[in-house]
């Protein structure tokens, strides 16, 4: 695949992950320092948030993609923006169905691109 495949694949696994609740997915395609920006501005650290899926704090029912634009390249490090309508229950509120926007963040070690930041905003 090439490095703009891999990336677009990524961003998908995840989505994918937060669905089906793999928790060994999101652990393997996450920096073990990525931080995800939620819409209130919550800056939360990967085990925080893995922790929360697992507890069913946060359920991810549906990802529906929409999008995926704005994809960036330059030597080690990329980004893009990701729509998807998610089907979700976060922190004991209603499931509520989000036009959810994701600015991903991306690096490549040892060979291997891996997911470094998130920012959720709406679309």
């Amino acid at each position: 695949m090439t490095d703009k495949e891999t990336i677009v694949q990524l961003y998908r696994d995840e989505n994918t992950a937060m669905v089906e609740k793999d928790l060994n997915k999101l652990n393997e395609i996450l920096a073990s320092s990525m931080k995800l920006t939620h819409m209130t501005g919550y800056v939360q650290p990967k085990l925080e948030w893995i922790d929360q899926i697992q507890n069913d704090e946060m359920q991810y029912f549906a990802s529906h993609e929409e999008a995926i634009k704005d994809i960036e390249i330059d030597d080690d490090k990329a980004s893009l923006v990701g729509q998807n309508q998610v089907q979700a229950k976060i922190w004991g509120g209603g499931v509520n169905t989000w036009p959810l926007q994701m600015k991903m963040y991306f690096a490549k070690q040892n060979g291997n691109w891996i997911i470094t930041n998130q920012v959720a905003s709406t679309y």
